[in-house]
């Protein structure tokens, strides 16, 4: 029997790319001022990415990405995800909280009851208001996001979106690009985030505070209602940023990766 070869793994979750100031739950240090945390315009409604852009929205944003490889060789994957993680826990947490609102209408209800059969009353309504308390708050976490994401530490929400950011790189295949010249953009609603991995060929060239301004510009935009126009706005500053850190276009460049955009 002739001998397995080894095949040698590639290199691209080690170097999976660099996280442009953001939270590194490794180090447990922040560094995410150029990550704001945004309301968005339907901040109590359940958020679908794929209701928020309409056809023509997408193909503004994909002539943007074309717009911007013209002038350097770097190739830019605008994602948008409705959410990076579950938090199942967050259910939880709302439950137990809705049993302390459910005991205090407990406790109304009986003090405004007469003596006649008070103790028999009390221990059959206790369990129901606690129940209904608990089911409240929790259908509340549920279906509202604004509540939701209050119960859930901030960095969890940043390691989430980080993690994301790092699935979506290599889903999406970014550091398939010749002079590992790929850019994400990460766009999560729920958790309010936006994060960008440069591969690196970029991380090269381009300092991570440089990138303040392309997540400032889709933070505005999302703000404003009009996450298109953010978003064409951050990729246009993308590629003149490329252009200016010297990150050129070569004679046989061609388009490595699609410019259509990632909606989830």
């Amino acid at each position: 029997m002739l001998p397995v070869p080894k095949v040698r793994q590639p290199k691209v979750h080690r170097e999976v790319g660099l996280l442009l100031g953001a939270y590194d739950p490794r180090k447990g240090t922040k560094r995410d001022h150029r990550h704001d945390v945004y309301p968005h315009p339907s901040s109590f409604q359940p958020m679908s990415a794929t209701h928020l852009f309409s056809e023509a929205d997408r193909q503004r944003i994909s002539d943007a990405v074309e717009r911007a490889e013209s002038r350097t060789s770097g190739e830019i994957v605008p994602v948008v995800v409705a959410r990076s993680g579950s938090y199942p826990s967050a259910l939880w947490k709302a439950a137990l909280i809705g049993v302390i609102p459910g005991l205090l209408i407990h406790e109304w209800l009986v003090l405004g009851a007469d003596d006649w059969g008070m103790s028999v009353w009390s221990a059959q309504l206790m369990p129901m208001t606690m129940i209904a308390g608990a089911l409240l708050l929790a259908a509340a976490a549920h279906f509202i996001p604004a509540v939701q994401r209050i119960l859930i530490p901030a960095p969890r929400l940043i390691e989430s979106v980080h993690k994301r950011a790092q699935q979506a790189f290599l889903e999406n295949e970014v550091f398939q690009t010749r002079d590992r010249t790929g850019i994400l953009i990460l766009v999560s609603l729920f958790e309010h985030r936006v994060e960008v991995l440069g591969d690196s060929g970029i991380n090269a060239k381009v300092d991570p505070d440089d990138w303040a301004d392309v997540v400032t510009d889709i933070v505005s935009g999302i703000k404003a209602g009009k996450p298109t126009d953010g978003l064409v706005s951050a990729i246009d500053r993308c590629g003149r940023l490329l252009e200016q850190a010297g990150v050129k276009r070569r004679d046989d460049d061609t388009d490595e990766l699609s410019n259509a955009p990632r909606i989830h």
